[in-house]
């Protein structure tokens, strides 16, 4: 798809109104455009704002009186309506001024989100077009190796088989724009995407648990590095799973 293709979409996606495949497409091409991706943000953050309570004001009690009064010839000069339309037309345009830094502000605050739906859609991904592994392996000695080469940065791959979490191998993805590392891990015949980049910015983060179209997410920040992990499996077994990637 291209930039045309997507535009139409662009609403309904930013409104999650779109079925899966659809979806998918238009996040494949998101994955490779910046300026599109710019355009849903937006949407979002104006969404957002829109939707703040303090936007909102109920009408005064008897402005339904005053609705339903005949209308009467006006009086008023043509320079006196022209004053108040200026006025109006000016309150017009500080709210707007108003919204669109509201929607700014918000749009800083949602960036984890809206990073955790790609994640969540680059692992539906991996599953439907069968494209979970671009090394298959179980031995780290081998998933660790391949990513040299293919990145700026060699990922932490560690053995979990002993703990019911084996191994299955790694492949290249993009978020957060730039290549990523993508281990795959599996529990039972549940797959494990932990993606995993360099962290623009040095401090540690917590693990912090959320949850996207039934499918589970842990996010965290380790040693100059950043860790998303997304599964079906339930909360327990994902938590394990972190808490031994983690030791």
């Amino acid at each position: 798809m291209n930039c045309r293709d997507v535009y139409q979409f662009l609403h309904p996606y930013a409104d999650g109104e779109l079925d899966l495949v659809r979806q998918l497409e238009v996040e494949g091409h998101l994955s490779e455009c910046s300026e599109c991706t710019d355009q849903v943000e937006n949407l979002r953050a104006l969404k957002t704002a829109l939707a703040l309570p303090s936007l909102y004001h109920r009408a005064p009690a008897g402005l339904r009186e005053k609705l339903q009064l005949p209308i009467q010839p006006s009086t008023r000069s043509p320079r006196r309506t022209y004053a108040r339309l200026a006025a109006v037309a000016a309150s017009v345009l500080v709210l707007l001024g108003a919204v669109a830094m509201v929607a700014s502000l918000a749009s800083g605050t949602t960036a984890d989100d809206r990073l955790a739906e790609r994640v969540v859609a680059g692992h539906v991904r991996s599953l439907q077009v069968d494209h979970l592994t671009d090394v298959v392996s179980s031995d780290k000695h081998t998933v660790k190796p391949w990513f040299r080469g293919q990145l700026d940065f060699s990922p932490d791959v560690p053995d979990l088989a002993s703990q019911g979490y084996p191994l299955t191998g790694g492949r290249l993805d993009y978020l957060d724009d730039r290549p990523v590392a993508a281990l795959v891990y599996h529990r039972r015949q549940h797959a494990i995407n932990l993606y995993t980049w360099p962290a623009t910015d040095a401090p540690d983060r917590p693990v912090r648990g959320l949850s996207r179209n039934g499918f589970h997410v842990r996010q965290w920040q380790r040693a100059g590095m950043t860790y998303w992990a997304v599964s079906d499996l339930n909360d327990q077994e994902l938590d394990e799973f972190v808490r031994l990637f983690r030791g």
